[in-house]
Order: C-alpha cells, then structure tokens, then sequence
C-alpha cells in the first residue's frame, strides 16, 4: 500500500512541530515524555527491563548505573515480583546549567501469570547491571517423555 503525500507531509509537519515545541520549552528534556523524571515528583518511575525466559528460568535485566547493589530492594510476594531503588544525584547543592541525568525513585513490578520457585529466585549485580533469574515451577517445566518399544 503506497503512503499519500498528503499522509507523508502531515507526519512530517508534526515531528517537526514536536522538536519545536521541545526546543523552545522551559524544560531542557521531557523526562515524563522519555518515561522518567528528575526526582521533582514522588512517584517512582517505572525500571526499564529485558526479560526473556529459558527452559528452566525467567530472567530479566536491568540497568542501575551509579546504584549500590546493597541499595536496591527486591521482594516476592504472591504472584508479584518488585524492584525498587533510587538514583542519586551525581553532585548536591549545585544549579545545573542542563540536567538531563535521571535521579529519583524508580519501581517495577512484575507478576508471573505462570508458577514460579520464589525461594530460588537469585539477584546478581555486575558492572552496573542487575540481573534476576526466576526458575520456573517443576510443574510448568517441559517433561521429556521416553518412548518405550514392545
């Protein structure tokens, strides 16, 4: 299917009007535009992650440059799998000539719509890096069945 111009133009004409209106804005970057915020609000902003799963486990990643691994907060309850923490501000009591550096609160929240092992979950931090592995449940791990000939 061929795009119109006029669609093409339109497009165009709004991306523009967004930079524009960025340009000229007080604020030198949209945090709650781009998911997050400079720590001016009390809400945490929600933790960006990569999660996949493998045979045996859920493993999720996650970004925490500047964080102290003792910092973070990670609970199971339920069904429910939370991270919590806070990005500190790199220098204190100084007025920023352009802040774009997230600091604040950050939360994620997961619930597993499948079974899972909570007391085997593992938590490592490595260069900056959170990683979880949440194994599955044995009922929901895939059983080899053998094939017996008589």
């Amino acid at each position: 299917m061929r795009t119109s111009n006029y669609n093409v133009f339109m497009r165009d004409f709004a991306n523009a009007a967004d930079v524009m209106n960025r340009m000229f804005d007080a604020r030198s970057y949209d945090y709650a535009r781009n998911g997050g915020s400079n720590g001016e609000t009390e809400r945490p902003t929600r933790l960006p992650l990569d999660a996949y799963a493998t045979e045996d486990a859920f493993v999720m990643h996650a970004y925490l440059p500047g964080v102290k691994p003792e910092d973070v907060e990670i609970t199971f309850e339920g069904e429910e799998l939370t991270i919590r923490g806070k990005f500190q501000p790199i220098s204190e009591n100084v007025e920023y000539v352009r802040s774009e550096l997230y600091h604040g609160a950050f939360e994620r929240r997961l619930t597993f719509n499948v079974p899972v092992n909570g007391d085997g979950i593992e938590a490592t931090f490595e260069n900056g890096v959170l990683t979880l592995s949440v194994p599955k449940a044995e009922a929901i791990k895939p059983k080899q069945i053998k094939v017996q000939v008589k």
